[in-house]
């Protein structure tokens, strides 16, 4: 949530700007603003809404090589022009943008700036009247960063300008992602490479506590002591046109339609030379090691957990478990002697798992991180890694990269059991090659899963989705997509629960979706749907062809192994969400109140 885009250079710092919040914009906010800095001062510009509102107040005239930009997620005081960043000091001097939240920020106000009057509500201004204050003191603006950076509780990413020194752009990154981008003649700072990937492909990573003095030429690295430290750049391995809507009306469905070459990118990517799938032996070796395999993870990712671990306990053979990150950090259970930790997020960056995981670090405890995101926290901070391959994911509701995760966690399970000498019945190559022809079947059956959506939840409130075994998994992440973006209140259900309460909520015309593709439930699920029918809700099965379908099922799945089925239930459930979004004329790619980085617990 929230992002920071900057440049310092030769160009026109205006547009570099206003574009790089742009591609900000999937990660969730609701203001945004710029600051242009050039001979005539510091001019800003910021706005309650989207960036095209930014975009319309901007003055076109005014031309600046240096700038700052921020799309703010309201956390400290509500979404106004008054709070959106940048703030300034009380001089003018300092203009700041910041991601993150400053714990101890009412305690630093009434300790130092008793005499400062606050124009805002948020815990960023308390920081640049902070640095001001110890500049006021008489100390050089890059100690009093420092000193001001060592007295902040909590997390931060910034990027602070200086009325009097348009030679710099300063930095400063605690548990909040940012990056350094190096151009030639130019350098950025962003929250992740999205941000910037028009300018540059080369970046630089910064680690927790650290400042960077950023300007046209160069880039200086400290920490909060003033300690040099030397870091060189990788390359993205992305461009820009991966950033690009292209034909498509929005960026979820590009994101849909994507899975397939996904899913073949990660055969390919994690293919062994004889053919089965391969992953690095150190890894394998670790989870063969463990007595017990702990998932932690979030909204979608946390769903694919659910899948992982099952597929971990019956091809691999190992106990599993799967944690909320959020509940884990601060109710950890007891746990076995010998336990590896597997975290899962999309972006690299929840801050929630990554409490987790500083906590299970100092205990000693082996970690892996699946991510879409090289370099990002979580990435860099594990053990060991793997990455998901999907490419960047815009909309803020997770598609590819939840059929990714749920992949890489399948290519684990059987590297593993093939590690320990467990034997197979299915060559899982070949069924996974089989999985991403039976995902595009279903993505060109995008009429028929219109016609559901328009039929089940064009006018509804409320719906339910339900399953057992591994449909129940996929019917939670059907029910959280279908809320994120159509606002539709859903729930996904245990089949064999609705006779434990959950029937009661059952009324005429209450839409109510199964999943169907399990044969060994195969009979009881629809038992379930016999229940909640007789008592009027409106229902629909869909099942996999060859396997569980009967006449009359709304959607028939190609089939596929019994193990990889939720890869083809996601698109449906996906698709349906989508076109019941359209519905409802909700704003697909970026939902109301939804962040798509989550850097703050």
């Amino acid at each position: 949530m929230c992002g920071i885009v900057g440049y310092i250079g030769n160009e026109d710092a205006r547009d570099i700007l206003l574009n790089g919040l742009s591609n900000l914009e999937y990660r969730g906010y609701d203001s945004a603003g710029i600051a242009l800095q050039n001979a005539g001062g510091v001019h800003i510009f910021k706005e309650k809404g989207r960036i095209a509102a930014l975009r319309s107040i901007v003055d076109p005239e005014i031309q600046a090589t240096q700038g700052i930009g921020h799309t703010r997620w309201a956390t400290h005081g509500e979404p106004n022009r008054r709070n959106a960043h940048p703030h300034q000091s009380a001089s003018g001097r300092f203009t700041i943008v910041h991601n993150g939240v400053i714990e101890n920020y009412a305690q630093l106000r009434d300790q130092y700036l008793g005499k400062v009057s606050l124009k805002s509500d948020t815990d960023t201004e308390v920081v640049v009247q902070l640095i001001e204050h110890f500049v006021d003191g008489g100390l050089e603006v890059e100690e009093a960063l420092r000193k001001t950076l060592k007295l902040v509780d909590g997390s931060y990413g910034i990027a602070m300008l200086d009325a009097e020194n348009s030679d710099v752009i300063y930095v400063g990154k605690n548990k909040s992602p940012l990056l350094i981008g190096i151009g030639d003649g130019f350098n950025v700072v962003a929250s992740d490479a999205t941000a910037m990937i028009q300018q540059t492909k080369r970046y630089v990573e910064l680690m927790d506590e650290e400042i960077v003095l950023l300007s046209r030429n160069g880039y200086v690295i400290k920490d909060l002591d003033g300690n040099v430290k030397n870091r060189e750049p990788y390359t993205v391995s992305f461009d820009a046109r991966d950033t690009e809507k292209g034909a498509y009306p929005h960026y979820m469905l590009k994101e849909i339609d994507e899975q397939p070459a996904v899913l073949r990118r990660l055969l390919q990517e994690y293919k062994g030379k004889t053919g089965s799938i391969a992953i690095d032996p150190a890894i394998t070796r670790a989870i063969s090691e463990a007595d017990r395999l702990y998932i932690i993870a979030c909204g979608t990712s946390y769903h694919a957990g659910l899948v992982g671990r099952q597929l971990i306990e019956q091809i691999a053979q190992i106990p599993t478990e799967v944690h909320i990150s959020s509940e884990f950090s601060y109710n950890m259970p007891l746990l076995s002697k010998k336990p590896l930790f597997i975290f899962i997020s999309q972006s690299g960056e929840t801050a929630d798992s990554r409490a987790v995981l500083v906590k299970v670090k100092k205990l000693g405890y082996p970690t892996l991180t699946l991510t879409n995101v090289e370099g990002s926290t979580l990435y860099r901070e594990a053990d060991y890694k793997m990455l998901l391959f999907a490419g960047p994911e815009i909309a803020v509701a997770s598609t590819k990269a939840y059929t990714a995760q749920m992949a890489v966690l399948s290519f684990i399970a059987v590297a593993v059991a093939q590690g320990k000498g467990i034997k197979l019945d299915f060559d899982p190559v070949h069924e996974l090659s089989l999985v991403a022809q039976a995902m595009e079947r279903m993505i060109d059956e995008k009429a028929l899963l219109k016609e559901a959506a328009c039929d089940y939840l064009s006018v509804t409130r409320n719906a339910f989705y339900i399953g057992r075994g591994l449909d129940y998994y996929v019917c939670m992440e059907a029910a959280l997509k279908l809320k994120e973006i159509s606002y539709i209140q859903a729930e996904g259900f245990a089949g064999g629960e609705l006779k434990h309460g959950t029937i009661a909520l059952i009324e005429d015309g209450t839409p109510v979706l199964a999943f169907a593709t399990q044969e060994n439930v195969n009979n009881s699920i629809r038992n379930n749907v016999q229940e909640v029918t007789a008592r009027g809700a409106h229902t629909a099965i869909i099942s996999m062809e060859g396997v569980t379908a009967q006449p009359g099922d709304k959607i028939v799945l190609p089939k596929v192994h019994k193990s990889f089925t939720p890869l083809v239930s996601a698109i449906p459930l996906q698709l349906i969400a989508y076109y019941a979004a359209l519905q409802h004329e909700c704003d697909v790619d970026k939902p109301r109140n939804l962040a798509k980085s989550v850097t703050v617990e």
